[in-house]
């Protein structure tokens, strides 16, 4: 498992929506009799069909036809499928057509929003017009992702030096004046780290709601309502699981008549949901808190309230709190499972938090005696009783079945996470044993290209509380012996040695060099990312300038530019670039053809052993009697390992070669478990063999 808090594009969407869940419009419902949908399916995916205008370069592929077949039966019958689909077959075009020929409402959920952009903007409107069906379509995202007019004329009137640049403020303003969605994702060059963002949108704490000024027009509602009218709505598994930790009914609630739901990257569902399952506090929502009470009081009601003494206390609590926790190094987790986290002193941890609570309650009574006066103020009350009840849960024993750590940064998050999603999808999702008419009969369908490395795709279907769905795999067309070859260095330091690092950035810039670039580095870790990337720039750094690749490291630029450097590759006649990059690299970015013929993985991406999810989850393993190693560590190492190797070959014409620097891989037991999960690609089994093998990739 390889962990980064930008692995997920951040959607935050908790807010309440009762005033948008008024009867829904009529919606197209389906005449067609049920039976006829297979056959609808197998013809559509025929060689002369109507897919056959769709897609350029179509033709059929029986792995595709028999995913489509398998989701059309899923949805006639009602029930869970769950299909790992590998690269190449064409997934997504499996699920459109039988969903969109079925005549049902349909929910799409995606793993980010940037996919949500890609099937909304791309596939569903190609498949629409081929199919000539009368669907109407709406995305749906979190409110993080939408302009909060109300927020920005709060931005406009602000002129604290931190709040960003005024001149990207003066752009999205005036984009703010000719968009209609209100989506963020249509403003150029914004930078989605860009410290502005949060000050142009709202959460779930600052949302005023229906007291809003700028209810009205709020782009936030528009797309609701667009939902609320369209036949098919493609949303992201962020948004999902807000929904469902605020409402119970999730979302159906918002969605009432839906009879077929769809997650595709379904292999994300589980982390994703742990994420808003559990509960979370921390300083730095301590700190906006108190910034937002001193700009509304001085504004709305100066004299009315000492909101300097309040916002002082809830700073000074929230100081407090963060000096008990000591020095730590930057992004430390601590296990918690006493009255303080391991190593600290539970009296000024314990003191700490009731400070916290007592400096919230505190503030709430002032915003109280002013609530009339402008509707921040009835918000901000909200927010400090939420905040002074979180503080007094984390000041309790953590919850049975859960566990709770401290992650350690500039500020403190506190978090208390269930181990799976497995409860919340039976009861809350699926309903399982609920009496519930509207979820009778519900089609699920859950795929991704990588759910797991045994025929039962337990790695995700234990967690997710999918044990009794159908399961089917379906392998990849590609020919993956004549199109890639696998390295595993023999003559390697191990993964814990300090030369480790620098030998993998000599192994990297060696191919870089003979290639001319179109490299890709994953590592594991952060710091594996910089020691990596330093070396490889002082690897390639005797390279005549028109020769030498440009070594690009994440996290140095925004991710969108990175991606779209990488593949413009040597396009201008120059040499291409080497990405290094961890986490949310390994999976979802895409570079098919000959900007990326040269993947590098620096070892095998085991789930970290300390870290306090991990570790719960090993130790429930054990009390039930199985082998933590067997049963979980290695499945999430071959899951991550498939999904990092699967960056390498995107099209049936992509040539490559895949080194990874773990010797573990041949002199372990279980390597041979990993490499059976790896795509059957031909073993290079010397130095000379892998030389070889890029010197024939050289243009």
């Amino acid at each position: 498992m390889v962990v980064d808090s930008g692995a997920f594009d951040g959607d935050d969407d908790e807010d309440d929506l009762d005033a948008l869940l008024g009867a829904a419009p009529p919606l197209r419902t389906a005449t067609r009799k049920p039976s006829s949908l297979t056959q609808d399916v197998r013809e559509a995916f025929a060689p002369h069909g109507v897919l056959s205008h769709a897609a350029d370069q179509f033709r059929e592929r029986g792995g595709q036809t028999e995913m489509a077949l398998a989701v059309a039966r899923t949805i006639e019958s009602g029930g869970e499928l769950v299909v790992e689909a590998g690269t190449g077959v064409g997934k997504t075009f499996s699920y459109l057509v039988p969903a969109l020929l079925s005549g049902e409402r349909v929910l799409l959920s995606t793993a980010t929003k940037t996919l949500q952009d890609q099937l909304f903007g791309r596939d569903l409107p190609r498949l629409v017009d081929a199919l000539k069906l009368p669907v109407r379509t709406a995305l749906l995202k979190g409110r993080a992702s939408y302009l909060c007019l109300h927020r920005l004329d709060l931005a406009r009137h602000d002129t604290s030096p931190e709040r960003g640049s005024l001149r990207t403020l003066a752009k999205i303003e005036q984009w703010s004046k000719a968009t209609r969605t209100g989506d963020l994702a249509e403003l150029p060059g914004l930078d989605e780290r860009s410290p502005l963002i949060p000050l142009i949108t709202s959460t779930r704490d600052n949302c005023l709601g229906a007291q809003c000024p700028q209810f009205k027009p709020c782009h936030v509602n528009l797309a609701r309502r667009e939902a609320l009218a369209a036949d098919v709505v493609v949303i992201n598994h962020h948004l999902f699981f807000a929904d469902l930790a605020v409402r119970e009914s999730g979302m159906a609630e918002l969605l009432p008549s839906v009879r077929v739901v769809v997650f595709d990257e379904a292999h994300q569902l589980n982390e994703t949901g742990v994420q808003f399952l559990g509960v979370q506090f921390g300083t730095g929502q301590a700190l906006d808190f108190a910034r937002d009470v001193l700009a509304a009081g001085l504004q709305h009601a100066r004299g009315l309230a000492d909101w300097t003494q309040r916002v002082a206390a809830v700073e000074r609590a929230a100081r407090e709190l963060r000096l008990a926790a000591g020095q730590q190094w930057p992004g430390a987790k601590l296990r918690w499972a006493g009255e303080a986290p391991e190593g600290l002193a539970a009296a000024p941890w314990q003191g700490a938090l009731n400070e916290l609570q007592q400096a919230f309650e505190d503030a709430g009574e002032a915003l109280a005696t002013v609530s009339e006066i402008s509707p921040d103020f009835i918000r901000l009350h909200e927010r400090a009783e939420q905040l002074a009840e979180r503080a007094g849960r984390f000041a309790q024993p953590c919850a049975l079945g859960s566990v709770r750590w401290v992650d350690v940064g500039t500020q403190l998050r506190l978090i208390e996470s269930p181990l799976d999603i497995a409860e919340a999808v039976r009861t809350r999702v699926l309903k399982k044993g609920a009496s519930d008419v509207d979820s009778s009969g519900r089609a699920w369908i859950f795929t991704s290209a990588t759910l797991g490395d045994d025929p039962q795709l337990r790695w995700f279907t234990e967690p997710c509380g999918l044990t009794d769905a159908e399961v089917l795999r379906v392998q990849s067309p590609f020919d993956y012996a004549q199109q890639a070859s696998l390295y595993v260095p023999r003559a390697f330091p191990r993964p814990n040695d300090p030369s480790h690092g620098a030998q993998v950035a000599r192994l990297a810039a060696r191919g870089a060099a003979l290639l001319g670039g179109k490299t890709l580095v994953l590592t594991t870790t952060l710091r594996a990312l910089r020691t990596i990337g330093d070396a490889l720039r002082q690897q390639l750094d005797h390279l005549d300038g028109a020769r030498r690749p440009e070594v690009l490291v994440q996290g140095e630029l925004p991710k969108r530019v990175l991606m779209d450097r990488f593949r413009a590759g040597d396009g201008q006649g120059e040499a291409g670039c080497v990405l290094v990059a961890s986490a949310s690299f390994w999976e979802g970015f895409d570079a098919p053809g000959d900007a990326l013929q040269f993947v590098v993985i620096d070892k095998l991406p085991f789930p970290p052993p300390n870290d306090p999810l991990v570790e719960a989850r090993s130790q429930r393993l054990e009390a039930e009697g199985r082998n933590a190693f067997g049963d979980y560590s290695l499945p999430e190492a071959a899951v991550a390992l498939k999904q990092g190797a699967g960056r390498l070959i995107r099209r049936e014409t992509d040539v490559g070669v895949l080194a990874i620097c773990d010797t573990r891989l041949v002199t372990m037991g279980y390597g041979r478990r990993l490499i059976s999960a790896l795509p059957p690609m031909r073993r290079l089994e010397s130095e000379a063999d892998f030389d070889a093998a890029l010197e024939a990739l050289m243009p």
